[in-house]
């Protein structure tokens, strides 16, 4: 871990390593590392080419644990879509993101009016099966579900892939898009 510390801040990364951690002890210097790696290939203008590029990359227990923090993030948006919990979806949703849905796309004033005013009324995500990848300070959830959703005054049951873009601010995630693609035979 010292040598980690070490390489980052002779690369000019000091200020990932004051920052608060972001999954707790142990795992907060490697997931800043992780989120920082993009930043610091920038400023280097290229990866290193000693092939010493994997060490600064997550171990398998801490990448689990960040995808955990995602995964859980979006189980919580599906309840708060839910709940119609404006404000919970204001702080989570980014300032400039998009939502695609069967009708159309939407900004986030436009989402948040659809929920506010019942126009989509989300009742249940039954989600079965979820994958996150990451780029950078970039997370892509995709999930396989089933959604209960009331719209336009009828109940309907449509099976999707959501792809939920987050982008890593500070210390929090925000939505930077949510895309429901229907799938068919499911």
């Amino acid at each position: 871990m010292s040598d980690r510390r070490n390489r980052l801040t002779s690369k000019g990364c000091q200020t990932m390593l004051g920052r608060r951690q972001l999954l707790g002890a142990g795992v907060g210097l490697a997931a800043s590392t992780f989120l920082a790696q993009g930043s610091s290939q920038a400023q280097d203008g290229e990866a290193e080419a000693s092939g010493d590029a994997d060490a600064a990359a997550l171990t398998a227990e801490e990448r689990a644990m960040l995808e955990q923090e995602v995964t859980d993030l979006s189980k919580d948006k599906w309840r708060w879509m839910a709940e119609r919990d404006i404000e919970a979806l204001d702080a989570l949703f980014h300032e400039e993101a998009v939502f695609v849905h069967m009708g159309g796309a939407m900004s986030k004033e436009q989402e948040l009016g659809v929920i506010r005013g019942g126009a989509i009324q989300y009742r249940e995500a039954d989600i079965h099966e979820t994958s996150v990848r990451f780029i950078d300070a970039t997370a892509i959830l995709l999930s396989r579900i089933h959604l209960l959703a009331v719209v336009g005054g009828n109940e309907v049951i449509n099976p999707f892939m959501v792809t939920e873009v987050y982008v890593r601010q500070g210390e929090a995630w925000k939505l930077g898009s949510l895309s429901f693609t229907r799938l068919l035979g499911d």
